[in-house]
């Protein structure tokens, strides 16, 4: 029941794949945390309905997954994990699918999030450009870490169709 209670209150998981429950909509899907939490459903509706404005989403509140594109569906996930308020923010390859145009606004959503809500975000990748724009790096090899690096002068992002890898030249925070 601890560990429960600490990955329900303190913890926010972004998968590669979005999990959304298929059968609710999108403002659905972010308001479950908060009701789980506790709060009133016109308050978890209401929290979920600015969250999904603040990642774009803002007219597509009654779309199911289904009916939302990849990047869409992975910025109601990042919507999703942070209703809640975590301390912690977990994404595992959050642009592992993504083409790398929808890329770039969910790598934006994240740190916009990241930024606004104070929270430490981890974001696990194999992509070397995102590891570049990190405040800082920790490389695994084989089950150890290989290497914990501080970007002193973080890379700016890269340009890829026209934009880049995260807004207002503000690297992606970890």
């Amino acid at each position: 029941r601890e560990r429960t209670a600490i990955r329900r209150e303190t913890l926010g998981f972004v998968y590669q794949a979005h999990h959304l429950l298929p059968e609710f909509s999108a403002l659905e899907n972010v308001a479950i945390p908060r009701r789980l939490s506790g709060h009133s459903p016109a308050e978890a509706d209401a929290e979920a309905t600015r969250l999904l404005g603040e990642v774009g989403l803002g007219k597509r509140l009654t779309h199911r997954p289904g009916q939302l594109s990849g990047g869409e569906q992975q910025r109601v996930a990042i919507a999703r994990a942070i209703a809640k308020r975590p301390e912690l923010l977990l994404c595992d390859e959050p642009t592992g699918a993504l083409d790398s145009a929808t890329g770039v606004r969910v790598l934006e959503a994240i740190d916009t999030v990241s930024r606004e809500t104070g929270a430490t975000t981890l974001v696990i990748t194999h992509n070397a450009t995102i590891a570049d724009i990190a405040d800082r790096v920790v490389r695994f090899a084989d089950g150890t870490i290989a290497a914990d690096l501080r970007n002193a002068e973080r890379k700016a992002p890269a340009t890829r169709h026209g934009r880049t890898w995260c807004r207002h030249d503000r690297a992606l925070r970890i």
